[in-house]
């Protein structure tokens, strides 16, 4: 652990344990669903006379240290029925709560933490919570929910257009995104190119997205962190839900090994759409498969392990001849266990995995290629007293890049085997993050991350004249690649490039009354992973990138105000943010650069810098039969690459024009104005509608400024980098859903879902190219649009 953090721990430590009198106590405990046992995650705990309390972690734990006296302690959380217990508090005591759903209370619309009156005054701001109830209700294309089309719908989230992968927040790049699942990273978060995402909701209990403001405990991303967890599986009764819809059904399992002490959970999606292909004469397939899986078990009140998994895949193929399969798997062992009453950690040891090839049967070879990664972590959190809290950790994640080998799949190809260079690296980090009541209108969140990335050595390392892989050409302005002078072959023990990294975060709240009150943060975050892509929208071929010689990693400072306001007793909510991001050496690539199957990457990237600003609105309806919200952001995203410090070469400068002269120019995931609408509406108890309405800036593109024509042939000739843009987009999406009436003496409960996807048929362009007309010999301009209007039915069941 690096000294800069030894002394702070122990003097926390030291503080922990002298800073009580005698008159504290401590309540604590693990707070669970009563049908299930699973374990609630941001449940509030309130002691109302002493307008204190606190919520409950990621593993569904609470500690609360109070005077000694009686209490009458309430226990709230969304959908679930409020408990009130009255307390006499002469000593550290345990106390387990089961919570029961309202049974005829209607489902609620969650897009950030529960708003109490405890949220408002809670420091942590740029953060929303999607709950899985909403997430099904949401009409999405071809009516499967999806938790990355609903992330869409809030303020400061788009992605680059329909049927894209991967997601865009507060201006900022895909590849930008850390996203966790069971805590073990995803690098690719779509199925089938972007019409799915990877996340089956029927296994999933809570996802969460940080977009500023982000505590210690994370690192790694300069956007954003969207965590989401498995459930844990039923330790109380074998339960089964799924559906069957238009291009693929699911189901999932859980139920209890050992009752109340060890249960599973196992759940499957399959898409089928390709098996009706050959119907109509088509010999494509596209199709994808994912698997969940869960095992938890309770040794004892303080101990718990789990073993959690998934595995996908994905297959796209046009006619045999092109082959591309892709997916994640991961394995996850967790260990939670309890010190004291003040005292949680979690261990976790991860493998992850990512896998990406291709075959073309027509060209004669196979390429496969991935990222490997195996992550330890510990976490504690320690509850000192209901107004100091301290989170302090380690982390350490280990490396392995396949960016490509090339095979023959036939003897007759004509194709040399060849592997392209591994790549090797270590990231280590250690945190501390404190959250601290000072008064009663002021909370804090501050906290310090320190991280180290060390580049490893690999078998092939390339050496430039004056250290530049990417040349300049006066002449023709433009940038070129540089051909190695020498080659090196540093050993996997060597060390090519280290980094090290403070990345201090800080947020406060100040409650100006019971209503409202103002946030601001500042949070510093580095990245050392890059996603190499000169497309606006991640693809399965994408190339991953570790910093390194010549890649230096992503270094972001973002600023943060706000103001949030519950209105008329929580039942309207407002939340108002505006932000500001400055981010160096963000990549950028020089004009024509080849990224697939390039063992010299360096020759076709330079280092940049972007910035993003804007202001996020929230208006939300919380309560009642109708329910919803406004969410609206403007907002600029835009990057530079000016041109590097001269080189002197035999006495003269080499002065660069940089990329588009070095002026700023936007990013492809842009979008000035970003507008979303969604209503959920509840008729009586059979009947449910649901309507979302989205309107977005045309996403920035390049289109020919101009032709000319060189022996014969009619060139189109661009301008500057991402001066036009796509026609605005907006749709509208409508869905019903149809509860039959339960049958009293079974547990069987259905339900059918009647979707609309695009309403009124807005054909929006995912690009528009130009081609000459055969019959006038003019150039034209062709929009392709992905989706028309599509309806669609799902059927889901549980018992």
């Amino acid at each position: 652990m690096p000294n800069t953090l030894k002394a702070p721990l122990l003097v926390l430590l030291f503080f922990s344990v002298f800073s009580f009198s005698q008159n504290n106590y401590t309540i604590s405990g693990t707070i669970r669903e009563a049908s299930s046992n699973e374990t609630l995650i941001g449940v509030t705990i309130a002691v109302p006379e002493l307008k204190t309390g606190t919520t409950t972690n990621e593993y569904g734990f609470y500690s609360l240290t109070l005077p000694k006296g009686e209490y009458d302690i309430v226990v709230t959380y969304l959908g679930f029925s409020d408990i009130q217990q009255s307390l006499v508090l002469d000593g550290n005591k345990k106390i387990n709560f089961r919570m029961s759903e309202e049974a005829e209370q209607l489902d609620e619309v969650v897009v950030s933490e529960n708003p109490e009156r405890l949220d408002i005054r809670k420091p942590q701001m740029s953060v929303n919570t999607l709950a899985v109830k909403t997430i099904k209700k949401i009409p999405v294309v071809l009516g499967e929910a999806d938790v990355i089309k609903s992330l869409l719908l809030l303020p400061g989230v788009t992605n680059a257009g329909e049927a894209s992968s991967g997601f865009n927040v507060r201006g900022g790049a895909a590849d930008q995104n850390l996203i966790l699942l069971d805590e073990a990273i995803i690098f690719n978060s779509s199925h089938l190119f972007g019409f799915f995402s990877v996340f089956n909701p029927d296994a999933i209990k809570d996802v969460k997205l940080f977009k500023g403001g982000i505590p210690a405990r994370y690192g790694g991303r300069v956007s954003s962190v969207l965590e989401i967890f498995q459930k844990e599986g039923n330790s109380k009764e074998l339960k089964v839900n799924g559906g069957i819809g238009a291009v693929a059904s699911r189901l999932l399992v859980e139920g209890p090994i050992t009752k109340d002490k060890t249960a599973f959970l196992a759940g499957g999606r399959a898409s089928y759409a390709h098996l009706f292909l050959p119907l109509f004469d088509v010999d494509n397939r596209a199709y994808f498969y994912d698997v969940n899986t869960k095992i938890s078990h309770r040794i004892n009140e303080n101990n718990s392990i789990f073993l959690s998994g998934y595995f996908g895949r994905d297959l796209f193929s046009i006619n045999d001849s092109f082959v591309n399969i892709y997916g994640n798997a991961f394995g996850n062992f967790r260990w939670n266990h309890l010190f004291s009453d003040k005292l949680f950690s979690n261990l976790s040891v991860i493998y992850s995995d990512y896998f990406y090839g291709l075959e073309l049967d027509f060209v004669g070879f196979e390429w496969d290629s991935g990222i490997q990664n195996f992550n330890l972590k510990y976490d504690l959190k320690h509850y000192i007293n209901d107004k100091f809290q301290v989170n302090y950790g380690i982390n350490n994640i280990y490396y392995v890049f396949n960016p490509g080998k090339i095979r023959p799949n036939s003897d007759d190809s004509g194709i040399v085997e060849e592997q392209l260079t591994k790549k090797f690296a270590n990231e280590a980090a250690a945190y501390v993050d404190v959250e601290q009541k000072v008064t009663d209108n002021l909370s804090v969140n501050y906290g310090l991350r320190v991280s180290n990335f060390n580049r490893l050595g690999q078998d092939e390392l390339f050496i430039y004249e004056n250290n530049q892989p990417v040349l300049f050409d006066p002449f023709q302005l433009i940038y070129t690649e540089a051909t190695p002078i020498d080659t090196i072959n540093p050993g996997r023990s060597t060390s090519l490039e280290t980094f090290t990294n403070l990345e201090p975060r800080i947020s406060a709240s100040y409650t100006l009354n019971d209503k409202a009150s103002v946030k601001a943060s500042y949070t510093r975050l580095a990245q050392y992973l890059h996603l190499l892509s000169n497309t606006s929208s991640p693809t399965p071929l994408d190339v991953w990138a570790p910093s390194g010689p010549f890649i230096e990693p992503q270094l972001l400072d973002q600023y943060a105000l706000g103001y949030f306001r519950n209105i008329k007793g929580g039942e309207y909510s407002l939340e108002l943010e505006g932000f500001y991001k400055d981010i160096q050496n963000r990549i950028d690539y020089i004009d024509g650069a080849d990224l697939i199957a390039n063992d010299a990457i360096e020759q076709v990237i330079l280092n940049g810098e972007a910035r993003a600003y804007g202001l996020e609105l929230l208006f939300r309806k919380n309560e009642g039969r109708f329910q919803g919200w406004l969410a609206y952001t403007l907002s600029r995203s835009e990057q530079r690459t000016p041109g590097r410090p001269p080189v002197v070469d035999n006495g003269r400068s080499n002065l660069e024009t940089g990329i588009n002269f070095g002026e700023w120019y936007s990013t492809p995931f842009d979008k000035t104005h970003d507008l979303s609408l969604f209503g959920n509406f509840d008729l009586n108890d059979k009947w449910n509608f649901n309507a979302n309405f989205i309107y977005q800036t045309g996403q920035p593109t390049n289109l020919p400024v101009g032709q000319f024509e060189f022996e014969e042939l009619v060139v189109p000739f661009f301008g500057l980098r991402n001066e036009q843009r796509l026609p605005d987009f907006h749709r509208l999406d409508v869905s019903a859903t149809y509860k039959p009436k339960k049958n009293r003496k079974s547990n069987f409960q259905s339900e059918w879902v009647f979707s609309v996807y695009n309403v009124y048929n807005r054909m929006n362009a995912a690009s528009i190219n130009f081609r000459q007309n055969q019959d006038t010999g003019q150039n034209e301009a062709i929009r392709t649009s992905i989706f028309g209007v599509i309806p669609a039915v799902t059927y889901n069941f549980r018992f």
